[in-house]
C-alpha cells in the first residue's frame, strides 16, 4: 500500500480548511444535494465530499457510507488531491497503490473509486468529491469524468459561500459600526444571556436608557411566560455550537420597563467568537400589525428592516417553484458603492434608502413574484412563470432604472446605482443552489461590465469563474516566470494633438491562453498576496520604458501607472517611487500615479500621507474613473490630486445622453475650479474629440488616438510625434 504524498504547502492547506470553517469537521448541509446527485448520476452506492485533515479524513457530505477507516494514510481521496485530473481506479485489487489497502481488503470491500480534488480560491487542495462502489467499473468514460468535475465545481461554489460566511462571522464588525445608529432594534448578548451591547432603538422600544441594559439579562425584554422558550432556544444553540438547522425566529410578548406588554417579533442569530457562542437578536414591535392582520407564521420569514421576504423565504420560494416545475427567473441586485453612502451620510440614511428601494421594487413586481432582502444591500426578485431570458433581462433593466431615480434624504438628493444578475429555471439550472449561484455569477459579470448594468447567465460565466480560480493558482507561476508585460495607450494634448505620454496597462502572456486582458485576472491579483509585488514590477518596468523613450526622442513624455491598494500597506511606497525614478534618471514630473476611488475610500491616513509626500516631491496624482463613485467630490477636498480622469462610460455617451454630458461638463468645471488638469478616457470618434476640446478638456486617450499597444508599436507612434485632427 502506497501512502499518499504530503503536500509541500501542508500548513497553508490546513489553514484553508480553517478559513472555510471546516476545522470542526461537521457536515455541510449545502453539499448534501451534490453527493445525492452524484450517486444517482453515476448509479453508485456511495458518494462523498471528503476533507483531508492532518492525519485523518472526514466527511463534509456523504451518502451510502457507514463506519469506515478514516485514517489519512489509507484514504483514496488523500491521493486524489495530488492529481490535476480526475483520479479513476477501475479495480482497486489490480492497482499497485491500493491492492493491499485496508479499505480494499477489509469489510468495506472497495473496488471502484473516482475522485476529483476540491481547491480553495488560492489553489490549495481541501479534499475531494468521490464516487465509490464495491464492484469494479472499467466504463467510467471521459464524459463521466467531465460530469464529475462539473459536480465538483458545484461543491467548490458552495464551499466558497461557506468560506465567505465563516469569514463574515469571524470578522464581524464592532457593534457601534454595525448597528449603533440603526433604526432597527438590535441587541447582542453572550451565552450566559447577558446583554453585551444594544442600540438606542432597542433601548427605547422597551423604555430604557442606553446605559441601563449592559450586563442585564436579555430575558428582561420578554414577559415571564415566554422566557422558558427563549432560554431553551439559546441552550440548544450553545449545545450545538451553531444555529444551523434550528428555528430561531418566533413571536413573543415584549415587556417594557414600566410593565406594559406588546407583541414582539423576535429573530435570533448567532456566531462563534473565541470558542464561545455570541448572539444577536433583532426586535420588531408588531402590535399594530397584529391588530389588522391574522396571526400567521409569516413574520418568521420577513426581513425586519424592510418587511420584505428574508433569505430563508427567498430560498424556499425558489425551491418550491423548482419542485413544482414552475418556470422562474431569479434577479440578484446589488447596489454599487452603497458602503460609501453609509460612510458619508450615516447608517440611518442608509436604512431609509433600503426601505425606499424595497418599496420601489415591491411596487414594480406586485403579485408577479417575490422581492427579498438577502443581505446588507443585496436584494433578490423571484419572478414566477417567466421562461424568457429577454423578458427577464428587460425587467432587470427596469429595476435598475427604478432604483436609479433620485430620492431626497434629509434634504440631500441621493442617487443609487445597482447591478443585476439574472438566471432562469429550468433553462439554466434544475436545483435551487445552482440557480442562485448562476444568478450570482451573472451579477459578478454585470458589475465587471460597469455600473448600472444587467447580465443574464450563460454557461461561459461558470467557465470564467473556473478560469478565475485557475488564474489565482497560476499567478504565482506568472510572477516567477516573468509572464507579465505592459501595453501602452497614448495620451494626447487635445489642443495641439501632441502625444504627451501613455498609461501603462498590464497584460499576461499566458503560456497556453495567449495575451490576457486585465479583466480576466486582475480581480484574482488584487485580492491575492501578489498585488504589491506585481505593482512594484509595473512601476519599475514603466519607468524604465519611458526613460528610454525620453532619451531617444527628446520629448518630455509622462507615464501613468495604476496603483494597487496593497502597495500602500506593503513597505514604503514613497521611498520605492523615489528610488525607482532615481534609478532610471527620471524627474518626478515624468510619473503620474493613478488612484481609484476604492483606494481613496478604503484607505486611511497612511494613504493620504503617502500621496501628499509624493505630490510634494513632484509626482502627478490622478483620480481614475472619476464620476463612477458616490463620494468623489468629497475626496477632491482632501486628496492631493493633480489630474482627474473622466470615465469612458460618460465620454462615450455624452453626445447622445444629456445625463452623461452633464457629468462630463460638471467634472470639467470642478477640475478647473480646483485648479486640476482633466483627461477624458474612451475617446473613439472625431466628434467626441472636438467636443471635449471645445470644452477645454486638456488631454484625452482612447481608440481614436490608439489602442493599448506593445512598447515597440508605441515607439513608432511617438516617432510621428503628432496626432493630426484631420486624420
Amino acid at each position: 500500500m502506497k501512502c499518499p504524498v504530503i503536500l509541500a504547502n501542508e500548513q497553508s492547506r490546513l489553514q484553508a480548511l480553517y478559513d472555510h470553517g471546516l476545522n470542526n469537521e461537521g457536515l455541510v448541509k449545502s453539499l448534501d444535494p451534490v453527493v445525492q446527485i452524484a450517486a444517482r448520476m453515476f448509479d453508485m452506492p456511495v458518494a462523498a465530499v471528503n476533507m483531508i485533515g492532518s492525519d485523518h479524513v472526514f466527511f463534509a457530505a456523504v451518502t451510502g457510507v457507514g463506519e469506515v477507516d478514516m485514517r489519512r494514510d489509507v484514504s483514496f481521496c488523500a491521493h486524489a488531491i495530488n492529481q490535476m485530473e480526475v483520479m479513476v481506479v477501475p479495480d482497486a485489487t489490480q492497482d499497485e497503490r491500493f491492492h493491499d489497502n485496508p479499505l480494499v481488503t477489509g469489510e468495506a470491500q472497495l473496488r471502484f473509486y473516482a475522485g476529483v480534488r476540491l481547491l480553495s480560491p488560492d489553489g490549495l487542495a481541501l479534499g475531494a468529491l468521490c464516487v465509490v462502489d464495491n464492484q469494479p467499473h472499467f466504463d467510467f468514460s471521459p464524459d463521466d469524468q467531465r460530469r464529475l468535475q462539473e459536480l465538483a465545481q458545484m461543491v467548490s461554489d458552495r464551499l466558497e459561500l461557506k468560506r465567505i460566511e465563516t469569514h463574515t462571522n469571524r470578522s464581524r464588525p464592532d457593534f457601534a459600526s454595525y448597528a449603533g445608529h440603526s433604526s432597527t432594534p438590535v441587541v447582542w448578548f453572550n451565552d450566559h444571556g447577558q446583554i453585551t451591547a444594544w442600540n438606542t432603538a432597542a433601548a427605547q422600544s422597551h423604555g430604557y436608557s442606553l446605559a441601563e441594559g449592559i450586563g442585564q439579562p436579555v430575558e428582561m425584554l420578554l414577559v415571564e411566560r415566554d422566557r422558558a422558550t427563549f432560554r431553551d432556544m439559546v441552550a440548544r444553540a450553545v449545545a450545538a455550537g451553531s444555529l444551523d438547522d434550528l428555528d430561531m425566529s418566533f413571536e413573543a410578548r415584549g415587556l417594557r420597563k414600566g410593565g406594559s406588554e406588546f407583541q414582539l417579533g423576535f429573530s435570533l442569530f448567532g456566531w462563534k467568537a473565541e470558542g464561545e457562542m455570541r448572539f444577536e437578536v433583532i426586535l420588531k414591535d408588531i402590535t399594530a400589525q397584529r391588530l389588522t392582520a391574522p396571526v400567521t407564521d409569516q413574520q418568521n420569514t420577513l426581513d425586519p428592516l424592510t418587511g420584505l421576504a428574508n433569505r430563508a423565504r427567498y430560498y424556499r420560494v425558489v425551491e418550491d417553484a423548482i419542485i413544482a416545475n414552475i418556470p422562474i427567473a431569479v434577479l440578484m441586485i446589488d447596489f454599487d458603492s452603497f458602503k460609501d453612502i453609509n460612510d458619508t451620510l450615516g447608517h440611518a440614511c442608509g436604512d431609509s434608502i433600503l426601505k425606499e428601494m424595497a418599496h420601489r421594487l415591491s411596487q414594480m413586481v406586485g403579485a408577479a413574484g417575490v422581492v427579498a432582502r438577502i443581505g446588507g444591500d443585496e436584494f433578490a426578485i423571484v419572478l414566477l412563470d417567466v421562461a424568457s431570458p429577454e423578458y427577464a433581462l428587460a425587467l432587470a433593466e427596469q429595476a435598475i432604472n427604478l432604483i436609479a431615480q433620485p430620492m431626497v434624504i434629509r434634504e440631500d438628493e441621493v442617487r443609487v446605482i445597482a447591478s443585476c444578475g439574472v438566471a432562469l429555471a429550468p433553462i439554466h439550472a434544475h436545483e435551487t443552489l445552482e440557480l442562485v449561484s448562476d444568478a450570482d455569477l451573472a451579477l459578478f459579470k454585470a458589475k465587471a461590465m460597469g455600473r448600472g448594468r444587467a447580465c443574464v447567465f450563460s454557461p461561459v460565466l461558470r467557465l470564467e469563474a473556473v478560469a478565475r480560480r485557475l488564474y489565482a493558482m497560476e499567478l504565482y507561476r506568472a510572477v516567477n516566470e516573468g509572464e507579465f508585460l505592459l501595453y501602452y495607450q497614448p495620451q494626447v494634448n487635445l489642443t495641439t494633438g501632441t502625444v504627451t505620454g501613455a498609461e501603462a496597462l498590464i497584460r499576461w502572456r499566458h503560456p497556453k491562453r495567449g495575451i490576457l486582458a486585465p479583466i480576466s485576472f486582475l480581480p484574482a491579483l488584487e485580492n491575492g498576496t501578489l498585488a504589491a509585488t506585481v505593482g512594484a514590477w509595473v512601476l519599475d518596468e514603466a519607468c524604465a520604458q519611458v526613460s528610454y523613450w525620453r532619451r531617444h526622442t527628446g520629448a518630455d513624455l509622462r507615464i501613468g501607472v495604476n496603483l494597487f491598494g496593497a502597495q500602500f500597506q506593503a513597505g514604503d511606497l514613497y521611498a520605492e517611487v523615489v528610488s525607482t525614478l532615481a534609478r532610471h534618471g527620471l524627474p518626478p514630473s515624468a510619473l503620474e500615479l493613478e488612484v481609484t476611488e476604492n483606494i481613496a475610500l478604503d484607505g486611511d491616513e497612511v494613504v493620504l500621507n503617502i500621496l501628499h509626500r509624493l505630490k510634494a516631491y513632484g509626482v502627478g496624482i490622478a483620480f481614475d474613473d472619476f464620476g463612477t463613485g458616490y463620494a468623489s467630490l468629497s475626496q477632491l477636498k482632501t486628496y492631493p490630486l493633480t489630474r482627474i480622469k473622466i470615465d469612458r462610460s460618460f465620454v462615450q455617451g455624452m453626445l447622445e445622453q444629456k445625463k452623461d454630458d452633464s457629468v462630463v461638463s460638471a467634472t470639467l468645471d470642478i477640475a478647473h475650479a480646483f485648479d486640476l488638469q482633466a483627461i477624458a478616457e474612451g475617446i473613439e470618434t472625431q466628434q467626441q474629440y472636438e467636443y471635449l476640446r471645445a470644452k477645454r478638456c486638456e488631454e484625452g486617450q482612447g481608440e481614436l488616438f490608439g489602442k493599448p499597444m506593445p512598447a515597440n508599436q508605441f515607439a513608432q507612434l511617438i516617432g510621428l510625434n503628432q496626432y493630426s485632427s484631420a486624420a
